[in-house]
């Protein structure tokens, strides 16, 4: 059983009480909300009857009359409870009792009554009846305001938002504005694509071998067919098969999932959006991005112009292109062109990058461009031609064999999106494949399985084509100016949550001693307990266990201090 805290316990025992007085607490029954706060404050009528429902969020109760304040999915608007209006008879208990003594803070009802508006105009519900939707029985971690307007103990600790989201989305009304816009931001890419034909499909997130990317995948298994499965790392080569198939144009919103680190601007479920078109390449891809994100930022924030941070930064179209080469030559003056596998290792030692034995030309590249050009990006610019080392499913650069028909879109130092020129001869992607297979032998985790249904749809043939992936969580970051990929999911990774030690009555009392006094000698707080020496010497073992306490020597003598 878990401890409950003062006010949970009375808010059970209000629990009771309901029920004793023939109150469902949970009605299972519908309750007809013809009306939103929005819709009330849009459209005022006085003397309107309305029907709402929502949380009840304060209450200033004063005698036989009380203003409160409900919360809809839209809103919140101003309630005035009525003894009189309410118990229009004799018996006045449905306020005087249920309203006033067993209703919380927290607890969803439903309101019928009449509008108006008060001596200071504020538009407000009369409340005719009400009625009880849900017993909240854990009080909501509202901010309190004092007499100054000075707001204290807000919900602001970003592990508690973040593990109890809901909590989150209740008293914090600007956090669920995050949400709204990725949801736009997603209709709004949809809409794009749609108007010009591209179909959107589905692929499978278990997969039998984690291709389309260089990633660590997370591994299952199958118990009927008795084989290991993958979560998907990328949607890519499934997409590509229906091209092979004689779609012209396909794109999928896919969950995808990484075995990887966590932090910031990465999450090991995330969520991306890949996008094929048959007969282009990533000349033209660059074009069709820049409209994408010009029309998506208008669309989630009315212009194309978004504050990340300390920057200011503008997707309207053109976006600067500069090439990989380029860029590395820029920031390091080192020029990768030709470069062996050893000279870009002892070049990236030297530059003070941490690399290892594991790494390819491929992974080399990408750690010196990750370490000392990223972060000069600001505004949107397309990165292109990276080498043929590090993009095994990308067309030669029809221009240079050394490099590929590849960019990625970066903003304030990051990548949003990642796009090539497809490679479509299934002979060169086999030997591409044959690479990282040597790769993977030579130690590298990430590298690409060989993946040879892929291989053979390949070999039916494929037209020219030219795919997109941006990354969804990162770049509704960018258009809300959140810092953290946790800010715009609902319901992030986390580390397990730590359950609460529950200490015996000798190590409450123990634990007491050292946090009460700043003498910390062992044998004082010993005596000072009380104890036995048995029940003394379980105390203290039980708090090192729990890591709750430190015993060491001072001057030849024993302290004990709390951690």
């Amino acid at each position: 059983m878990q401890q409950l805290s003062e006010q949970e316990q009375i808010r059970r025992e209000k629990l009771t009480a309901i029920r004793k007085a023939g109150i469902n607490p949970y009605p299972a029954d519908l309750f007809p909300v013809d009306h939103t706060t929005v819709d009330i404050k849009k459209n005022f009528e006085e003397g309107k009857k309305v029907i709402i429902a929502g949380r009840l969020m304060s209450r200033r109760i004063q005698g036989k009359a009380s203003f409160a304040e409900l919360q809809d999915s839209k809103g919140k608007i101003q309630v005035y409870f009525n003894r009189d209006e309410i118990c229009t008879g004799e018996d006045k208990s449905k306020y005087n009792d249920f309203y006033k003594k067993l209703l919380d803070i927290g607890d969803f009802i439903g309101i019928e009554g009449e509008l108006f508006k008060t001596q200071v105009g504020e538009m407000t519900v009369m409340v005719k009846d009400f009625h009880l939707l849900s017993k909240a029985l854990r009080p909501l971690p509202l901010p309190k305001t004092d007499k100054e307007g000075n707001t204290h103990d807000g919900f602001n600790d970003p592990e508690q938002r973040y593990r109890q989201r809901y909590a989150d989305l209740a008293v914090n009304p600007k956090v669920k504005e995050i949400f709204v816009k990725r949801t736009k931001l997603f209709n709004a890419m949809r809409n794009f694509f749609n108007e010009k034909e591209y179909f959107e499909v589905e692929t499978p997130i278990l997969q039998s071998i984690p291709g389309g990317a260089a990633a660590r995948p997370f591994v299952t298994h199958h118990n009927a067919l008795d084989i290991p499965l993958y979560l998907r790392i990328a949607n890519e080569l499934y997409l590509k098969r229906l091209i092979v198939g004689g779609f012209d144009g396909v794109y999928e919103f896919s969950k995808n999932f990484r075995n990887e680190g966590m932090d910031r601007t990465h999450n090991p479920e995330f969520t991306a959006m890949e996008i094929y078109v048959a007969y282009k390449d990533y000349n033209w891809m660059m074009e069709f991005t820049e409209q994408l994100l010009e029309h998506c930022a208008i669309a989630v924030n009315g212009t194309t112009e978004a504050t990340f941070g300390q920057h200011n930064i503008d997707f309207k179209a053109p976006y600067k292109r500069l090439t990989m080469t380029d860029a590395i030559k820029e920031f390091t003056g080192f020029d990768i062109t030709g470069k062996s596998e050893k000279e870009l290792y002892e070049a990236a030692k030297g530059m003070g990058i941490e690399v290892d034995d594991t790494m390819g030309k491929g992974k080399l590249i990408d750690e010196i461009f990750g370490e000392k050009c990223e972060g000069n990006f600001i505004q949107p610019t397309f990165i292109t031609d990276y080498p043929k080392e590090m993009s095994p499913l990308c067309k030669e650069h029809r221009d240079n064999p050394e490099l590929t028909e590849r960019f990625e879109l970066m903003v304030c130092g990051k990548e949003i999106a990642n796009a090539y020129s497809e490679l479509n001869d299934p002979l060169d992607q086999r030997e591409r494949f044959e690479e990282q297979l040597k790769l993977s032998e030579k130690g590298d985790d990430e590298a690409m399985f060989i993946d040879n249904d892929f291989l053979r749809a390949l070999e039916y043939g494929m037209p020219p084509t030219s795919g997109l992936g941006i990354g969804m969580d990162r770049l509704i970051m960018f258009l809300t100016n959140k810092q953290s990929i946790q800010e715009v999911l609902f319901f992030p990774q986390m580390k397990p949550e730590k359950k609460p030690v529950e200490l015996s009555e000798e190590e409450k009392a123990v634990f007491k001693l050292l946090k009460d006094d700043n003498i910390h000698e062992l044998d004082r707080i010993k005596e000072q307990s009380g104890l036995s020496n048995k029940k003394w010497d379980k105390a203290v073992k039980g708090l090192r266990k729990n890591k709750m306490i430190e015993v060491y020597k001072e001057a030849d003598v024993l302290k004990i201090k709390a951690s």
